[in-house]
């Protein structure tokens, strides 16, 4: 493996390693390694990665520190919490001083290898879960309508100090970081377009792999079950989406186009906060009745048994995992190319404009008459899932210990 850049934390030539790197007289086969990111949790996507990325190092025999800022739940065997804290009134104060905590405990346990995951300064391998800070800025500003509002948040974003310190961060993780890993090829490109000095070619991607023994294609009776049990009734289109943030993900203009589809579709909401605004723009819509808003859906997988469309017509996603659980269900799926899921879709179900209705409503409509896909397969070229994380980490840990074959 070529190295990354001239040089890494260390300033060295080659694939280089920061300051309390690689120990001398450990086993080849088990090493001490550091994963870093303020919560050490299962819930939330980036924390659930993490939790599992240090799982995975650890049945692979590896002794697992993970450096938080805290931690909420218990650990899987051979993962050992090192808490840090974080300290400070202000948000841009608890970022700050969790990164100089997190750079202190990984010198001082001089591990042999380490993780980022959040925003701490230095480390061996940082993965790339999300977009640079302005490109996060200049593609999530669409979703909110010209006008006022989205003048206010936009100044409220640049007057966040958090915003900046975080900034200055991922600056000193992109010239800093020997080995830096996409989530998707959208992110690859996001990466280089605010850092140019970056090399996409030496610069590896890994997605998520979503749980295919879980999220599979229903069988017609277990499918038509779970619609009888949700109150579908058959002549019913039934969309899906599901997100957090409605606004991102663009909720406001699935509502607009469902209202210019016929009224045999009908839209399922899971997830989300403030879903009472958004039923208050239905019926402004005249789609209340059209409408479920779910709240928590704890058995995703009947969520997407039940629908015939997953929409996700987000203006910025790294990579949604929601577009991979529908597609591996053998949903008909739409989204937007500012999702870095959309690699996994053809061209025909892609959103060029998430803001567009019409556009929206016509393509919906033209994916519902095409024939149902092929049931999904992973691809070949898609490196995915925590497989291929351990590989990645115990080939840079084979190459520093000069064991790798050329």
């Amino acid at each position: 493996m070529k190295p990354y850049r001239s040089g890494g934390a260390s300033g060295k030539p080659g694939l280089a390693f920061p300051s309390g790197g690689c120990q001398s007289g450990r086993d080849m086969n088990t090493a001490r390694i550091a994963v870093m990111m303020p919560r050490f949790s299962r819930y939330g996507g980036a924390e659930g990665f993490g939790w599992r990325l240090a799982k995975a190092l650890a049945e692979a025999g590896h002794q697992v520190d993970f450096i938080c800022a805290r931690a909420e739940v218990e650990p899987p065997p051979g993962v050992h919490p090192v808490v840090v804290g974080r300290f400070g009134p202000f948000k841009w104060l608890k970022v700050l001083w969790y990164a100089l905590a997190a750079e202190r405990a990984r010198k001082k346990g001089g591990y042999d290898l380490s993780v980022g995951l959040g925003k701490t300064f230095y480390q061996d391998v940082f993965r790339q879960g999300g977009g640079p800070l302005p490109v996060f800025w200049r593609l999530s500003r669409r979703a909110w309508p010209r006008g006022p509002r989205r003048a206010l948040k936009m100044l409220r974003r640049r007057l966040s100090p958090a915003n900046w310190v975080s900034w200055w961060i991922e600056r000193i993780q992109a010239r800093t970081t020997p080995v830096i890993v996409a989530n998707s090829e959208r992110t690859r490109q996001w990466m280089v377009e605010a850092h140019p000095f970056l090399r996409p070619e030496v610069m590896p991607v890994i997605y998520n792999r979503p749980d295919l023994g879980r999220f599979h294609a229903a069988d017609p009776v277990e499918r038509a079950e779970i619609r009888s049990a949700a109150g579908i009734k058959d002549a019913q289109v039934v969309l899906l989406t599901a997100g957090t943030n409605f606004m991102l993900k663009g909720l406001r203009g699935l509502l607009q186009a469902l209202a210019l589809l016929p009224e045999r579709y009908v839209l399922h909401v899971a997830g989300g906060r403030g879903a009472g605004r958004w039923q208050a723009y239905a019926r402004k819509l005249g789609v209340a009745d059209r409408v479920r808003f779910l709240g928590r859906v704890e058995d995703m997988r009947s969520f997407y048994a039940s629908g015939d469309v997953f929409v996700l017509p987000t203006f910025y996603d790294a990579c949604s995992n929601a577009v991979m659980e529908a597609l591996a269900m053998g949903v008909r799926t739409v989204s937007s190319s500012s999702n870095g899921s959309c690699a996994f879709l053809p061209p025909e179900n892609l959103l060029e404009d998430p803001s567009d209705p019409k556009a929206m409503a016509l393509r919906i409509a033209a994916v519902i008459s095409a024939p149902a896909p092929p049931p999904f397969q992973w691809p070949d070229w898609a490196a995915s899932g925590m497989d291929a994380w351990v590989d990645l980490v115990e080939k840079l840990l084979r190459e520093r210990e000069g064991t790798e074959p050329a």
